[in-house]
């Protein structure tokens, strides 16, 4: 019960330590705050191995990044999708090649007898709802799973659960 407690503490520090590490890391360039010496190439040679901020920081808090960053990226397909498929398709109509439902607010998706109005590509309507449509199913999964993913690891980090598992033989 009493390791439990402490793993929890401990397993708490990981993410102001890492922003710690990083910070310090980043001092280390300007000795007596002073840009001079980074500049001018001198500094201690191991400064530049990046240690606090590469290692010892960035690669506690990568894998929270790396889903902070699916959800953003996720997001920003979803949204994108979303302007496509109310947008609807370029494609040539009697005035030339337009934005045919532009002005429809993305009415013409339950009424398909206007879809005609697109001559070329032939079916580049139900095209693209479809492909919009499995675009947006999509990044919205991946936005719930990277959002499942950083509540875990967040739980883990918080709540004493995380741990690093050093296999036999590789140390």
């Amino acid at each position: 019960m009493g390791s439990r407690k402490c793993g929890g503490c401990l397993s708490g520090l990981l993410i102001p330590l890492a922003l710690w590490s990083i910070t310090v890391n980043i001092l280390l360039y300007f000795p007596n705050g002073q840009t001079s010496y980074a500049s001018s190439n001198k500094l201690t040679n191991f400064v530049w191995y990046f240690e606090g901020i590469c290692f010892s920081g960035v690669m506690t808090l990568l894998s929270i990044i790396f889903s902070a960053l699916g959800i953003a990226f996720s997001g920003y397909c979803l949204v994108i999708s979303a302007l496509g498929l109310v947008q609807g398709p370029y494609c040539r109509t009697l005035d030339g090649w337009e934005y045919a439902f532009e002005g429809t607010a993305g009415r013409f998706l339950t009424d398909s007898s206007i879809w005609t109005q697109c001559l070329e590509p032939a079916h580049v309507v139900e095209w693209n709802i479809i492909l919009f449509s499995i675009l947006i199913v999509l990044s919205g999964l991946q936005v719930i799973v990277c959002l499942i993913k950083i509540i875990i690891q967040l739980s883990k980090i918080l709540c004493g659960t995380y741990s690093v598992i050093i296999q036999p033989g590789i140390i």
